[in-house]
């Protein structure tokens, strides 16, 4: 299909009419992003931004398994035991490239097929045009690793209807493609047989054009929706024990199970969490957000728990996380407000919205 501008082994880079489309390049790892994918992403996007002759720009990854099954976490542990700054770097311009993908001026299709975790959500959730399909699982898996959304993730789900949100980010829950529109994160659903005929159209016709031709404006149920009342009434809360006390209470089943889900998260991952959402909510901007998660991301990878999180869940995959504090009670709100503190010259500043980003 058209022709290859460039043949990075991480991001391959084609052009087909006026369409330039990205395709993230490590199936083998199911499309996790390294920083080089990240820079030549963004890379990309600054030359077909002033390129007339590409009118729409698609994100799509190599493989069944999925778009992108987030950040390369292995390196990340890695980059942390040996106390280095990769991980710094990394997340400086993979949050420049979210606040990008945001403001970006033409229509940015992001096709979120398979799995779609934490920096994949970032790279194509705020995008203009998101696709999903029935093989579709959004997450935002970070509180399992003793970490706490980012990438735009806080002010994506603190924006979903209602405590759906509060849900998926406690839990570190995925959701199906439907669920994904209901949240917000994506806007119409295909099936994968129509991808083909799709990414052939967006090369030919305008970008909401094809998209909706593919889509037929259909949908199926999303199931998260038939939890609403018990989700908003159980996390309308801004404690986390407060939740955890309304689940345990709760009379549907469902809600003993995301207790039990919740209680096997970092403590301290918990409470940053529902800070940053807290606050996401009455952000102004996706930019200002960002650079609130940067400060939480950076505290939380010279915190413990990152660490120890990655090392049982991936290194020795033991399953069995020692978490530090080990408990709610043990994480002070003076705790969890360290987290936001500013950093000082370390600080990131993004631009204002529309006229890409800063150093």
């Amino acid at each position: 299909m058209g022709s290859v501008t460039d043949n990075d082994d991480e991001v391959l880079l084609r052009r087909d009419g006026h369409l330039g489309h990205i395709i993230l390049n490590r199936p083998k790892a199911i499309n996790a992003l390294t920083h080089t994918m990240v820079t030549r992403i963004a890379a990309a996007l600054d030359e077909w931004e002033h390129d007339d002759s590409v009118a729409t720009v698609l994100l799509t990854g190599a493989g069944e398994p999925g778009l992108c099954a987030g950040g390369d976490i292995v390196a990340i542990h890695r980059d942390a035991v040996n106390h280095g700054t990769r991980t710094e770097r990394f997340w400086a311009d993979e949050y420049r490239l979210n606040a990008r993908i945001g403001n970006y001026p033409k229509p940015y299709v992001a096709v979120m097929d398979g799995l779609v975790l934490g920096g994949g959500v970032g790279v194509s959730a705020h995008g203009s045009l998101r696709v999903v399909t029935e093989r579709t699982k959004v997450g935002m898996p970070e509180t399992g690793i003793g970490f706490v959304p980012d990438v735009g993730g806080t002010h994506l789900l603190s924006r979903a209807p209602g405590e759906l949100g509060t849900h998926v980010a406690l839990t570190a829950a995925s959701i199906s493609g439907s669920d994904a529109i209901a949240l917000g994160l994506a806007d119409h659903f295909l099936d994968t047989g129509a991808l083909p005929a799709l990414i052939g159209n967006l090369a030919v016709a305008g970008a909401l054009e094809a998209v909706q031709a593919a889509a037929r404006g259909y949908f199926p149920p999303a199931p998260l929706m038939a939890d609403r009342a018990w989700i908003n009434a159980c996390y309308a809360f801004d404690t986390v024990e407060e939740i955890l006390s309304a689940l345990h209470a709760s009379n549907v089943p469902a809600a003993l199970v995301a207790a039990e889900s919740i209680q096997k998260k970092s403590p301290t991952a918990l409470k940053v969490t529902l800070e940053s959402l807290r606050r996401a909510r009455v952000s102004e901007s996706l930019e200002e957000t960002l650079e609130r998660e940067y400060r939480v991301s950076l505290r939380c990878f010279a915190a413990p728990d990152l660490t120890e999180g990655i090392r049982a869940q991936v290194v020795a995959k033991d399953r069995r996380p020692r978490w530090s504090p080990a408990t709610l009670g043990a994480v002070s709100a003076a705790d969890v407000a360290a987290y936001f503190t500013d950093l000082g010259p370390r600080e990131l500043r993004l631009a204002t919205a529309g006229s890409g980003t800063t150093a």
